[in-house]
């Protein structure tokens, strides 16, 4: 019989019935039936004292683990047999855990016993999310500049990042007059988006960093990091006058060249001979040549006459020509000298696409003071009269027939001018005239502008509705609101 009640019992040590044993002793005594758990929403870690952020799934085995450690000094005197979670709405910030627990008591009998701790979820921002928030604590900065008064490179750049999905770790971007500056929070990425862009654009880079703080008793130090990064000065549509050694050791091309593109390369041409060639960032900073003319002195001539011509015969060491383009000799006159009988003979690589009346945006050379080293030593014979750029067309119903648009990453701007706008339109009608630079850059379908037939021969270079990706818009019906359909 128990010693307590009476009631009759197996024969244990204690000599008491369960209920009395429990009624005497609670071995379940100074384990906290309550705990907290700090929770930090926007990256869903959970804090593992002192300092560690986890990843955890609800009722995972790293979840358990993470609650039992809690109150691992209280489970000390207490043999744990079991424990499990049981199962709470996951929007109730609250966790359940069922612990089993045994522990010797009087006599050496053994008590076995079930209870419930239960956790409260509290949120809490981590470290990371905190700078990330904050925007003004970087580790580390990468100060991309060019020295051009174009931005057309920057534009094509914008394009790669966004396609290439780098500006994700960014802390922030900022835009200044000159180049962009990109934050971030480690060394390391910042290293990436360096070393992504020496393989993208031609440039060159310097590195250094400053002593913050420094911890005696750890040995620990705690730099800012900054990477500065400078574009070759030279953007699509340049005039450029190579150094005699450089256009040489190119396959005896002529100094005074047209840059066509600006990819991880310079692509240059010969407008007289259509001679190519592709100068990387280590050969230009070694011979480094200027842009005769900045893009605000382009002028407006019309064809009076033009001959396309056979192919020259090649010179000695000469290097590839170019097969998209057509060599052609033309008679051109100013726009705004069409009452004089003012013309100019020029050497032309746009042959293929140019007819007599047309208009076209080239450079003056012959009654212009030119300032540079390269070209000043040249004979004036070699340095031809008006260099040929590109072909004009009505900028307003390009604007208006364009169905197509790009993403643009968000950075805050020291402030924007008409002067942007018009660089901006430059080099979406680049996109529309090149296709090489096109298949680095992801464009988008633009739903607002009617379809039109793409077989339009007389007007400008248009991209076809193939090289577009449609943009994704998820409305409210398509999530399954109310009142949506269902989705098949």
């Amino acid at each position: 019989l128990c010693c307590q009640c009476g009631v009759p019992i197996p024969p244990n040590p204690a000599n008491m019935c369960v209920g009395c044993l429990r009624a005497q002793v609670d071995i379940t005594e100074g384990i906290p039936k309550q705990g907290t758990l700090h929770f930090c929403k926007q990256c869903e870690r959970y804090l593992q004292p002192p300092g560690t952020w986890i990843q955890c799934t609800l009722e995972s085995r790293e979840l358990l683990a993470l609650c039992l450690k809690k109150i691992k000094a209280s489970l000390s005197k207490v043999r744990l047999i079991d424990a499990g979670f049981i199962w709470t709405e996951p929007h109730s910030k609250r966790l359940k855990l069922k612990l089993t627990v045994q522990k010797e008591v009087i006599n050496g009998a053994v008590l076995q016993q079930v209870f419930v701790v239960e956790y409260i979820v509290q949120s809490q921002m981590c470290e990371d999310c905190h700078r990330i928030e904050a925007k003004d604590f970087w580790k580390a900065v990468v100060q991309v500049r060019q020295k051009t008064l174009h931005k057309k490179t920057f534009y094509y750049l914008e394009q790669l990042i966004l396609k290439h999905r780098l500006h994700q770790n960014t802390l922030r971007i900022k835009e200044i007059h000159d180049g962009l500056d990109f934050y971030y929070s480690s060394k390391q990425q910042a290293q990436k988006m360096v070393d992504f862009l020496q393989c993208t654009v031609p440039s060159r880079s310097k590195s250094s960093q400053r002593l913050i703080s420094h911890d005696i008793h750890s040995n620990v130090y705690n730099y800012k990091s900054t990477f500065s990064v400078e574009i070759v000065p030279i953007c699509k549509d340049n005039v450029v006058c190579l150094s005699p050694k450089l256009a040489q050791s190119l396959g005896n091309m002529s100094q005074i060249c047209v840059c066509i593109r600006v990819t991880s390369t310079i692509h240059l041409i010969d407008p007289s001979t259509l001679q190519i060639a592709e100068i990387d960032g280590n050969t230009y900073w070694r011979h480094p040549f200027n842009s005769l003319f900045h893009p605000k002195q382009l002028e407006e001539f019309i064809i009076v006459d033009i001959n396309r011509v056979q192919e020259k015969k090649k010179g000695a060491g000469a290097g590839a020509r170019s097969n998209k383009h057509t060599l052609a000799e033309a008679w051109v006159q100013k726009t705004s000298e069409l009452n004089t009988d003012h013309q100019y003979f020029c050497c032309t690589h746009l042959g293929h696409i140019l007819n007599p009346g047309d208009l076209v945006l080239g450079f003056d050379l012959a009654n212009c003071n030119l300032n540079d080293e390269f070209a000043n030593k040249m004979n004036p014979h070699n340095i031809p009269d008006v260099v040929l750029i590109k072909k004009s067309y009505d900028r307003t119903k390009r604007q208006r027939r364009r169905n197509w648009k790009l993403k643009e990453l968000e950075r805050d701007r020291e402030g924007t001018d008409t002067d942007d706008e018009r660089q901006y339109q430059d080099f979406l009608e680049d996109l529309e005239e090149d296709e090489a630079i096109r298949k680095n850059v992801n464009i988008y379908r633009n739903a607002e502008v009617p379809v039109e037939s793409d077989t339009d021969d007389d007007g400008p270079p248009r991209i076809s509705l193939a090289e577009m990706l449609e943009d994704l818009h998820i409305s409210q019906d398509a999530t399954g609101g109310e009142g949506a359909n269902m989705m098949t």
